[in-house]
């Protein structure tokens, strides 16, 4: 359902979606690890510094939202702020897949807003969600799954 999202979200914008899960946030400020996944990822790598990362600490239950400058100039830190409002919400109703699609859905939105579909577009980043530690961090590799 989630992928679905992320390519769904995609179709109609150049810009990049990536959901990362992990079980525990190793770091104490959010937004850092959020930024150090972003580049763990090469999300600060697409043409058009338009990807957006939805992060997840399961465990510690933190969500993070990082979008390259390209989009975060566009739409401001309210944006991202009222993004994770509407997932804790629906995390908290036991709805997680729900809610995380319907942010995607809607940062979708924004993205084809500001960065519409180009004829000659290519998807720079994988869709799948992944987990655990990435590459860059010194750790184990992330999972992907479709």
């Amino acid at each position: 359902m989630v992928v679905d999202a992320i390519k769904s979200a995609e179709k109609n914008t150049s810009g990049e979606l990536r959901v990362h899960i992990e079980d525990k946030c190793p770091k104490k400020d959010i937004n850092e690890r959020v930024v150090e996944v972003f580049a763990a990822l090469k999300m600060h790598e697409t043409e058009q510094k338009n990807g957006i990362l939805l992060y997840i600490s399961t465990d510690d239950k933190k969500i993070g939202i990082w979008g390259g400058q390209g989009i975060h100039d566009k739409v401001g830190q309210n944006f991202w702020e009222e993004e994770i409002a509407l997932i804790i919400k629906y995390f908290k109703e036991d709805k997680k897949a729900e809610g995380l699609s319907l942010a995607l859905a809607q940062i979708g939105e924004k993205l084809r807003e500001f960065f519409p579909y180009q004829k000659d577009d290519v998807n720079e980043l994988d869709d799948n969600i992944s987990y655990g530690k990435p590459k860059n961090d010194e750790s184990n590799e992330p999972k992907e799954e479709n």
